[in-house]
């Protein structure tokens, strides 16, 4: 079982890999417990994504604010919200998720005018939660999981199916617009702009020395409100979530390049390797040393699994 590993871009955007070139699309089946910690790192992208529950629970925030999702629901986050879940207590959480960029849906201008556009430059319409013991939440979920249906069977028109549901969604969007959605204010907007520009900040500079000072100032606000804002839209502090981010550029340079690890070590920021040691293994249950052995095994069977590594270790 491969860890999901979610990439983030300099400016604080999650990296998305689609289906292939060409067709922005992206549709994952997974458990949350394949995520460090149960929980998907606070990001964002220019991408729709649709989140179905197929088992267990999980918690949801876009832009701060808290959504409770069980089994069947669904819920749909417009492009460009600060958001990420994350487990409740030690429960696992199997679920679908989908992406797709909104050009996907530009064929046509009136469509897009009328439409597409209304939702997705709505300031308002952060997301739209569709509850399971409803009749449109049951339609809603039963879409999501045809489309997962036909990623798994791959037939030749697999994908042309799968954009007309994309269409069905979109209406579905259109009709329920007003669930979920709350007047944003004037306040909540600049915090979210500062949150956008600090998690900037951090994606770009992470291998520099970066005092909680540097983090604030690049948000333009004080340090105890960048705590505050931290706090709020990523559920850490400023300084967890850069030490949180050195740490997974770390594992990506252990998999990716042939530095050593006192090497990759200064370049995720950290001066001392016992430390960049001690925090690797708190984190991901071995040592880098560990992590890049075991990586360089199960990459050979085409097997590798974070989990497995971790066990290994452990034994």
């Amino acid at each position: 079982m491969e860890k999901e590993i979610l990439e983030v871009m300099g400016g604080g955007s999650e990296v998305v890999h689609y289906e292939r070139p060409g067709l922005p699309l992206y549709i994952r089946t997974t458990e949350l417990s394949r995520f460090e910690k149960g929980k998907a790192p606070c990001h964002w992208h220019d991408d729709v994504e649709w989140i179905h529950i197929l088992k267990g629970a999980m918690n949801y925030s876009v832009n701060g604010r808290k959504v409770a999702l069980k089994e069947g629901d669904s819920l749909m986050v417009n492009g460009r919200q600060m958001h990420y879940g994350w487990a409740e207590g030690k429960q696992d959480c199997r679920f679908i998720c989908m992406l797709f960029h909104p050009s996907l849906l530009g064929g046509n201008e009136l469509l897009v005018r009328e439409y597409v556009l209304p939702v997705l430059e709505n300031p308002e319409l952060e997301y739209c939660y569709f509850n399971r013991d409803q009749s449109g939440g049951q339609e809603t979920g039963n879409i999501l999981r045809r489309a997962a249906e036909l990623k798994r069977e791959k037939r030749l028109d697999y994908e042309i199916e799968t954009v007309g549901l994309i269409y069905l969604l979109w209406s579905r969007i259109c009709s329920e617009k007003a669930v979920g959605t709350k007047a944003v204010s004037e306040g909540e907007k600049a915090d979210l702009e500062a949150q956008k520009n600090m998690v900037s900040f951090i994606c770009r500079y992470y291998g520099e020395p970066i005092s909680l000072k540097d983090i604030a100032a690049a948000g333009h606000v004080s340090r105890s409100k960048c705590c505050r804002i931290f706090s709020r839209y990523a559920n850490q502090s400023p300084v967890e979530f850069l030490n949180a981010y050195r740490l997974k550029a770390g594992r990506e340079m252990l998999r990716r390049t042939q530095k050593s690890v006192t090497e990759i070590a200064t370049d995720c920021g950290f001066n001392h390797l016992s430390y960049f040691s001690k925090q690797f293994r708190k984190c991901f249950g071995c040592t880098p040393r560990e992590y890049r052995r075991l990586t360089e095994i199960y990459q050979k069977t085409d097997a590798f699994s974070d989990t497995v590594c971790y066990n290994q270790v452990r034994q």
